[in-house]
């Protein structure tokens, strides 16, 4: 039995906890929670498509092993660059991340996140009822 519902289930509230982050002023956490978030919904999608695991924490990748593009690849493509670089020092020439990645970043992945969740989450209408 597929567990996308919990996978979708986590990644709405891992949105909330970037709103939380965001609100907070933690810009870099906010990067890469919205990573997360987006690659749990991406799995969640996966998961409905007969994928019986997927092993990469690359949105675009998955995107890609998904034939999609459009909007999910912009997304995919922004939310990528903060999964080593939101997290750790070494990632970045000088400086930690939370010194370095700003209010106006935060912002736009916490959009991509979003926008990724509200796309899947409307294909998966109904998702229950025709499997």
């Amino acid at each position: 039995m597929s567990r996308y519902q919990d996978w979708l289930n986590q990644a709405e509230n891992d949105l909330l906890w970037a709103k939380h982050s965001f609100n907070g002023n933690f810009y870099s956490q906010t990067c890469f929670i919205a990573q997360q978030a987006s690659e749990k919904t991406l799995k969640a999608y996966c998961f409905t498509k007969g994928y019986d695991i997927v092993r990469t924490h690359s949105l675009f990748q998955i995107i890609k092993n998904l034939g999609e593009n459009g909007s999910l690849e912009k997304h995919a493509r922004e939310l990528d660059l903060y999964y080593i670089s939101a997290r750790y020092p070494d990632a970045l020439p000088s400086g930690a991340p939370f010194e370095i990645i700003t209010e106006e970043q935060a912002a736009r992945a916490l959009d991509s996140a979003r926008e990724i969740f509200s796309i899947i989450q409307k294909r998966l209408v109904g998702y229950e009822e025709n499997s």
